[in-house]
C-alpha cells in the first residue's frame, strides 16, 4: 500500500472536522468560525461559509445529501442546504462537540457538554436529553436505530432513536481515557470474524476446512473446496443479565479510539470483542475505509496510519507537521483526506498493490492485507492463511510457500506429495526483518532480491551466497532443478538475461539484447527463451545459438507450454495469441495477463483474481497437419482436442504414410484390430487385392467394397461381392452410377440410378440437364406412392417452363395445395378459381396472390374486392384508405366518396366480430359521413374549376347548405370552405336569397381567398348590397313533421329548429325529401314490423278536401268532420309533440300503427347486422321516391332514373342496376 498525494492547501486554523458530500464532489471543513468548501477533484476553495461567530468544531453531511450541519462554540447548531444556504439555527446551553445524521431517517443528532438533541425536519422543535458527562463522539449504527455516545468520562452509552438509554459500556480507564473518537463499522457482519479472531494463531494453525467438516452451529467464514464462502453459526453462551432482544440479533460493530492510547471494539450489546489494542499515541479521529475493510486513525503522532478492521497497522498514508485532528474516506473511493492542527488539509490517493505468487497450477495472493489465499487453478480448492501482520511478499514454489511479514518470513509445507493436497503447516520462521523487491523459495531456500543484489538464505536464516548484478533486477523466476541445487532465470533492465544456480556463485548470461526486460520465460527443454521487452514485443531466442527465431508485437506477458516444447502463448491489446512452432499466431480475446500455459489450459491473471482458460489446441494441430508433421500434430492433439480432430488426424496420418503415428492414434481410441490397420496399410501402399482380403478376414467386408468404389474398381468390387446381399449391389450400382456423373456420362449415370432405384439422382440429373421428356416419362412410371420424386419431378417440371405437365404431377400426388399454388405461379387465374369452387378451403391461397397480383398491375379497386373476398379484412382496408387518400390529393372526390363508403361498409363487415363492434362502428359512422361530404363536395368542385356547370342553380345552392350544416369543426382534407361559401354567395344571389348571399360574403372576408377567386368575391360583395336585405320565400325549406318553415342558414344543422326532426336530403338534388323516419315500440322485431305493414288495411275512399280560391292564392284545406276525424291516420297523429322542445322526441310506433300503414309509402334500410334497420314514411305518396337498395340512398324517382341511364349504375355506390342487392 502506498498514499500519494493529490492536493494540499492550508487554513488559517485548525482544521476541526471535516465532512464529505455523498456523491464526494465537495468537501466541507470546520475551520475557525467558518465552514470552507473544497471542489474534491483539485482542491480549489469553493466558498468559505459564514453564519457562526464562534469557533466551528463539528460538521456532518446527511445520507441524501440534501444538507449537511455544522455546530459551534457559539452553543448554535445551524442547517445549510447542499446549495450552501443557511436555512435553520436551534442552540444549546454549552457549545456543540459533535453532529451526527442518521443514515436512514436523517434524523440530526447534536451533542454538547451538558445534553444532546435530536432533531428531524418533520419536528418543529428539538428533543433533549440530559448528559452525565460531556460528550465529545457520536455515531449512528448503519441502519440508524442506535446512537452510539462516547463522553469524557470514559463512557459509552448507546440510545435509542427516541433518545432512550439502551446500553451503557463502563470501561476501565475511566476519566483517564475519555472517548475521543468512535465509529460503526459499515459492514455489519464482522462479529464471526472477531471470535475466531481471538483464538488463533496464523503461524501455527493448519488451514485447511472443508464445508462438511465444520458443524452447521459455527459462525465463521470459511473457503470449501470449491472456493466459495460458507457461513455457519456458532453456539452463543447464556448470559442471566438483562438486555434488549433486537441487541441479540445484531452484528454491528463500534470501534473506539480514546486517550489512553488504544484503540477498542464493541458489539451492539456492549459485549467487547478482542483485546484492547495499544497505540502509543493519542488518537484524535478514527474512520472507516472502503466499506469497513480497514481503519484510518490519526492523532498525536502526526500522521494518519491504516489498520486492518481488528486494529493491526498496515502503514502510514502520510506524515504531517503537527497533530492530525481529524481525517476520512471519500465515499466509494479509495482517496483520503486529513486535516490537521496548523490548519494543513491534505488529500491522498490510496493504491494497493497485487502481491502474489505463481508455480504451475497453485496461485497465491494476499487478502484483506493480512491474509494469504492459496487457490488450486485445476482443482479450484482454496485455502486461507490467516497471518494477522501485514503481508509484505508471496513465494510459492512446488510444495513451499513463503510469506513476508514485517518482521519475520514464514516458510510453509505441504503435509504430503499428492498434486491435491491443501493443507499447509509452518515449516520455519525466519525472526528478522527484511527490505527486498522480490522474493523467492526454493526446496531448502529463500531468494532476496534488493535492487542490483540478489541474497540466498537458507530456512534457518543464514546467508549462505550473494550475487551483485551490473543494473537493476527486473524479472526472476524458479525454473526448477533438484533441491538445493534449482535453477533461477533473471532479467535486468539493461537487457541481459543471466541463469543462476543456487549452490553456484557464478551466474550464466544467456543473453545480452538491447531493451530492458520485463517478462521471461524458458521452454520445458530449456532450449529456448521467451522475452517480453519494455516495448511490449515478445522475442523467442534459441539459448545455445543465440539466435532470434522470431518477434510478436502487442505482448505484455509470455509463457511456455509446460507440456509441449513448441508452444508458447502472450497475451496484450485484449488478446490472447498462442503460437505453435514457426505457424502463424492464432488469436482470441481474451483481458489480462497470461502466467502459465500447461497443456491445454492457460492461467490468465485479470485485475486481483487468476482463472484458468481450457483452449482447445484444434488450431495448432491442423497447422501441424498441413505440413504433414504428423509426429507433432499427435502431440498437440494428446494436450486436448476434439473427436472430429482425433479422426482427422487418422485419415490424414495414413495418408502421409506415418503408419506408427496413425497406429497411436488409433491406440489412443482404443482399436487394437492389427488386420485391420494392416490392411489400411496395404490400401496405401497400392496393395488393393491383399487388403480387402485382410479387410474381408477382419470383419469389414464394406471397407474393402469402398475401397473399390473409391478407386472406381467396380468390375473388382463385383468380383468381390459375388453373388451377396442385394443392398450391396445397389449400393454398388449407386456407386457406379455416382461415378458416371463425376466423368460427365450423364444418360448412363441416369439409367444406373433407376436401375438401382436412386430415383432422386436420376430427378435431380435430369432436371438440371433440362430433359423435359425424360423427367414426365419418370414420373409417369413412378407410383403415387412415391411423394418425394414426383415432387422434385414437380418442381423441375415447373422450372422448365411445363406447368401442364407439372400440374399432371401434382394431380397425381393428389397434393391440391402445390396444384393451387402452380396456378398462382404461373397467373393461371381462370384454372385456380375453379379449383377453388371446389375446395373452398384453399380460398385465401388463391385470392391473396390475386389481388397483390391486381394491386401490382394498378388494378387497385378489383384488388380491395380480392382482398375482401379472401377475408383479408385489414389488406383490403389498407388498400381503400391508399386509393381514398389518393383520390383526395388528386381532387377526385367523387372517387373518395365511393371508396369511403366502401371502407364504411367493409367496417360494417368486420363490426359482426364482438370484439371489435364498437370501435368499427364508430369508424363506420366516420366514413359514411366523409363519403356524404365529398360526393356532395364533388359538384361544388366541379362548379368552380370547371368553366360549364353540369348542375342546376337550386342543386348547388342546396349542396353548399347542405355542406355548410355538415362539416365538422375540422374540415376533411381536400374540402375548401372558400370554394363553398364562393358557390352558396352566388346560387344565393341567382335564386333571390340575398340575406344569404350576403351573410356568405362576409363569411369569406374571414378567409384566405386564392387569387382566381379575389375578383369575382370583391364584386359580389359590392353588388349585394344594392339587393334587399331579405331572402326568396320560395327557397326555405319545410319541415314535413311539423310543417315549420326553417331558416336558409340553420345554427343547429340538418335538423328542423322546431321538432329537431333530422332532414332526409335527396342524393342528387339535395332537396328535403317528404320523408320521416319512425322507430319500433320496444318488442317488435324486424320481421313483425315488414309482416304487419304488409297486412294493409282497406278503408272507404273518402274525399275530405275542399279547394278555394281566395285572395288570388290557392289554398288546400282539410274539412275535420265527425266521420274523417274518425278515419285519422294513426302514423300522422304520431307526429304530434311539445311545442318548442329542446330535445328531439323520435315517433315510436305501435303495432297498430303499423298495420294502417300501406307499404308503398315505407322505405326501409335493410342494414346488416349489428345494426337496426331503420323505417322512413313518405307523407306525399303521390311523389315518388326511389332507394337504393345497395347504400340506401334517397332520391328522386325521376332523378335516379335519368342517373343511372347516365352512368350505368348508382351514383352514389356505383352499384350496376341489373346487380342484386345486398
Amino acid at each position: 500500500m502506498r498514499a500519494v498525494l493529490t492536493w494540499r492547501d492550508k487554513a488559517e486554523h485548525c482544521i476541526n472536522d471535516i465532512a464529505f458530500k455523498p456523491d464526494g464532489t465537495q468537501l466541507i471543513l470546520a475551520a475557525g468560525s467558518r465552514l470552507l468548501v473544497y471542489d474534491t477533484s483539485d482542491g480549489t476553495l469553493l466558498q468559505p461559509l459564514k453564519g457562526h461567530k464562534d469557533t466551528v468544531y463539528c460538521v456532518a453531511y446527511a445520507k441524501d445529501g440534501k444538507r449537511f450541519a455544522s455546530g459551534s462554540a457559539d452553543k448554535s447548531v445551524i442547517i445549510w442546504t447542499s446549495k450552501l444556504e443557511g436555512i435553520l439555527k436551534y442552540t444549546h446551553n454549552d457549545a456543540i462537540q459533535c453532529v451526527s445524521y442518521n443514515p436512514i431517517t436523517h434524523q440530526l443528532a447534536s451533542c454538547s457538554s451538558s445534553d444532546f438533541g435530536l432533531w428531524s425536519p418533520e419536528q418543529k422543535s428539538v428533543s433533549k436529553h440530559k448528559s452525565s458527562s460531556k460528550i465529545i463522539c457520536c455515531s449512528w449504527t448503519n441502519d440508524g436505530q442506535y446512537l452510539a455516545l462516547g463522553m469524557f468520562n470514559g463512557i459509552i452509552s448507546i440510545r435509542n432513536k427516541n433518545g432512550e438509554e439502551k446500553v451503557k459500556i463502563e470501561r476501565p480507564g475511566g476519566s483517564l481515557s475519555p472517548v475521543w473518537s468512535i465509529c460503526w463499522n459499515p459492514s455489519s457482519r464482522w462479529e464471526s470474524f472477531w471470535m475466531n479472531r481471538e483464538n488463533e494463531d496464523a503461524e501455527d494453525v493448519i488451514v485447511n476446512r472443508y464445508i462438511q467438516e465444520i458443524s452447521p452451529t459455527l459462525k465463521s467464514a470459511v473457503y470449501s473446496s470449491q472456493g466459495s464462502e460458507a457461513e455457519e453459526e456458532e453456539p452463543e453462551e447464556e448470559d442471566d443479565s438483562p438486555r434488549d432482544d433486537n441487541l441479540e440479533e445484531r452484528n454491528d460493530i463500534l470501534a473506539v479510539a480514546d486517550w489512553g492510547q488504544k484503540v477498542s471494539f464493541y458489539q451492539l450489546s456492549g459485549k467487547q470483542i478482542g483485546k484492547d489494542r495499544a497505540l502509543n499515541f493519542d488518537p484524535c479521529c478514527i474512520s472507516y475505509f472502503t466499506k469497513g475493510e480497514y481503519i484510518l486513525l490519526g492523532g498525536s503522532d502526526k500522521q494518519v496510519s491504516l489498520f486492518t478492521k481488528d486494529g493491526v497497522r498496515l502503514g502510514t498514508v502520510g506524515e504531517q507537521n503537527s497533530w492530525v485532528w481529524t481525517c476520512q474516506a471519500k465515499p466509494d473511493s479509495n482517496y483520503v483526506v486529513v486535516g490537521c492542527q496548523d490548519g494543513t488539509i491534505s488529500f491522498y490517493q490510496l493504491i494497493f498493490s497485487t502481491v502474489h505468487g505463481l508455480y504451475k497450477d497453485r496461485y497465491a495472493y494476499r487478502d484483506s492485507m493480512t491474509d494469504v489465499i492459496v487457490q488450486h487453478l485445476i482443482t479450484e480448492q482454496k485455502v486461507r492463511i490467516k497471518c494477522k501482520e501485514l503481508v509484505k511478499k508471496i513465494a510459492i514454489y512446488r510444495n513451499r510457500l513463503a510469506i513476508q511479514l514485517p518482521e519475520k518470513i514464514l516458510i510453509y509445507e505441504l503435509y504430503s506429495e499428492d498434486s491435491s493436497d491443501m493443507h499447509y503447516r509452518v515449516k520455519e520462521k525466519i525472526v528478522k526483518k527484511f527490505e527486498c523487491n522480490l522474493l523467492v523459495v526454493c526446496a531448502n531456500h529463500i531468494i532476496l532480491c534488493q535492487e542490483k543484489r540478489l541474497q540466498c538464505l537458507s530456512f534457518s536464516g543464514v546467508k549462505e551466497r550473494e550475487w551483485q548484478m551490473e543494473s537493476l533486477i527486473r524479472y526472476i523466476k524458479v525454473i526448477g532443478g533438484p533441491p538445493g541445487r534449482e535453477g533461477l532465470l533473471v532479467g535486468l533492465k539493461n537487457g541481459q538475461i543471466l541463469k543462476i544456480f543456487v549452490d553456484n556463485l557464478f551466474a550464466i548470461i544467456l543473453l545480452k539484447q538491447a531493451t530492458a526486460v520485463r517478462c521471461l520465460d524458458m521452454s520445458a527443454s530449456r532450449k529456448k527463451l521467451a522475452v517480453v521487452d519494455e516495448n511490449d514485443t515478445c522475442l523467442v531466442y534459441d539459448i545455445d545459438t543465440k539466435e532470434l527465431l522470431f518477434q510478436e508485437p502487442n505482448a505484455n506477458s509470455v509463457a511456455w507450454n509446460t507440456q509441449c516444447e513448441d508452444m508458447l502463448c502472450f497475451s496484450g491489446g485484449g488478446y490472447l495469441n498462442i503460437k505453435a512452432s514457426t505457424f502463424p499466431v492464432h488469436r482470441q480475446k481474451l483481458q489480462g495477463f497470461v502466467v502459465g500455459y500447461n497443456g491445454s489450459k492457460i492461467f490468465c491473471l485479470h485485475v486481483f483474481s487468476i482463472s484458468a482458460v481450457e483452449v482447445p489446441q484444434s488450431a495448432p494441430m491442423y497447422q501441424y497437419l498441413d505440413r504433414k508433421l504428423f509426429k507433432e500434430a499427435y502431440q498437440i492433439a494428446c494436450l486436448g482436442v476434439t473427436d472430429t480432430d482425433w479422426r482427422e488426424l487418422a485419415m490424414e496420418a495414413p495418408e502421409g504414410l506415418d503408419f506408427e503415428t496413425a497406429k497411436k492414434e488409433r491406440k489412443k481410441r482404443g482399436e487394437t484390430n492389427n488386420d485391420l490397420f494392416l490392411a489400411d496399410v496395404f490400401s496405401y501402399q497400392g496393395k488393393f487385392h491383399e487388403a480387402a482380403k485382410l479387410y474381408k478376414r477382419s470383419g469389414h467386408e464394406n471397407l474393402a467394397l469402398e475401397m473399390y468404389t473409391d478407386l472406381c474398381m467396380f468390375e473388382y468390387a463385383k468380383d468381390f461381392l459375388g453373388s451377396g446381399d442385394p443392398k450391396e449391389t445397389k449400393m454398388l450400382i449407386t456407386k457406379q452410377a455416382d461415378w458416371a456423373r463425376n466423368i460427365k456420362e450423364p444418360k448412363a449415370a441416369v439409367e444406373m440410378y433407376i436401375s438401382a432405384g436412386e430415383h432422386v439422382k436420376a430427378i435431380e440429373i435430369c432436371g438440371d440437364h433440362g430433359w423435359v421428356d425424360m423427367l414426365i416419362d419418370i414420373a409417369r412410371k413412378l407410383d403415387k406412392a412415391e411423394r418425394e420424386p414426383l415432387l422434385l419431378c414437380a418442381t423441375y417440371l415447373k422450372k422448365l417452363d411445363s406447368p401442364g405437365y407439372a400440374a399432371e404431377t401434382y394431380l397425381k400426388m393428389g397434393d391440391l395445395k402445390s396444384l393451387v399454388q402452380l396456378h398462382v405461379e404461373t397467373q393461371r387465374w381462370d384454372e385456380a378459381f375453379a379449383l377453388g369452387e371446389k375446395h373452398p378451403e384453399f380460398k385465401d391461397d388463391i385470392y391473396v396472390p390475386y389481388a397483390q397480383w391486381l394491386a401490382e398491375n394498378d388494378r387497385f379497386e378489383e384488388a380491395q374486392k380480392a382482398f375482401h373476398k379472401a377475408g383479408r379484412q385489414r389488406e383490403a382496408v389498407q388498400v381503400l384508405e391508399q386509393l381514398t387518400n389518393n383520390a383526395v390529393a388528386e381532387s377526385r372526390f367523387n372517387d373518395a366518396a365511393y371508396y369511403y363508403w366502401m371502407l364504411s361498409m367493409q367496417c360494417l363487415d368486420i363490426a359482426q366480430d364482438p370484439a371489435q363492434k364498437d370501435t368499427m362502428l364508430g369508424k363506420f359512422h366516420h366514413f359514411q359521413r366523409l363519403a356524404e361530404l365529398y360526393h356532395g363536395y364533388h359538384a361544388i368542385h366541379r362548379h368552380t374549376e370547371d368553366p360549364f356547370s353540369v348542375h342546376r342553380p337550386e342543386t348547388l345552392f342546396n349542396i353548399s347548405r347542405f355542406l355548410l350544416h355538415s362539416l365538422p369543426k375540422d374540415t376533411p382534407s381536400g374540402i375548401s370552405k372558400v370554394k363553398i361559401l364562393f358557390t352558396l354567395a352566388k346560387q344565393s344571389k341567382a335564386l333571390g336569397a340575398y340575406r344569404l348571399a350576403r351573410h356568405a360574403y362576409d363569411k369569406l372576408r374571414g378567409l384566405y381567398i386564392p387569387a382566381k377567386f379575389q375578383k369575382s368575391i370583391e364584386l359580389g360583395t359590392l353588388t349585394i348590397r344594392a339587393k334587399p336585405f331579405h331572402d326568396s320565400e320560395e327557397l326555405v325549406p319545410l319541415c314535413y313533421r311539423c310543417s315549420t318553415n326553417n331558416p336558409l342558414l340553420n345554427n343547429l344543422g340538418n335538423v328542423c329548429i322546431n321538432c329537431r326532426q333530422p332532414f332526409i336530403f335527396s342524393a342528387s338534388s339535395y332537396d328535403v325529401l317528404h320523408l320521416v323516419e319512425f322507430y319500433l315500440e320496444e318488442g317488435i322485431t324486424d320481421e313483425e314490423a315488414i309482416s304487419l305493414i304488409d297486412l294493409e288495411v282497406l278503408r272507404p275512399k273518402q274525399d275530405d278536401r275542399q279547394q278555394e280560391i281566395a285572395n288570388s292564392s290557392q289554398i288546400l284545406r282539410l274539412v275535420e268532420t265527425k266521420d274523417s276525424m274518425g278515419d285519422e291516420d294513426p302514423f300522422t297523429a304520431k307526429l304530434s309533440f311539445e311545442q318548442g322542445g329542446s330535445e328531439f322526441v323520435p315517433v315510436v310506433v305501435s303495432r297498430l300503427v303499423l298495420r294502417s300503414m300501406s307499404r308503398r309509402d315505407v322505405l326501409i334500410k335493410r342494414w346488416p347486422p349489428p345494426l337496426r334497420w331503420q323505417y322512413f314514411r313518405s307523407l306525399l305518396p303521390d311523389a315518388s321516391i326511389t332507394m337504393c337498395p345497395s347504400c340506401f340512398q334517397m332520391f328522386h324517382s325521376e332523378d335516379y332514373e335519368l342517373l343511372v341511364l347516365q352512368h350505368g349504375c348508382c351514383p352514389y355506390c356505383r352499384r350496376c342496376k341489373d346487380d342484386p342487392g345486398p
